[in-house]
């Protein structure tokens, strides 16, 4: 099931644990690996961002149209 193709948004984070929120740039490459394998699907609504100890990013559908 690919929920952006069913129209719905998908938030995508990295959850940092204890001292490894120093390595920041890991979490955000990662996220951007998953950008690239979901460009065909989705957009970028969010880019990463860090709350507390998540990296959060928002996708949505590329087209407002959905399936029935």
């Amino acid at each position: 099931m690919n929920f952006l193709e069913d129209g719905s948004k998908v938030k995508a984070y990295v959850f940092f644990r204890g001292r490894s929120i120093i390595y920041k740039e890991q979490g955000e490459e990662l996220l951007k690996k998953f950008v690239a394998d979901l460009e065909e699907y989705g957009k970028v609504e969010q880019e990463p961002k860090l709350e507390g100890k998540r990296m959060i990013m928002m996708f949505a559908p590329k087209s407002s149209k959905k399936k029935v």
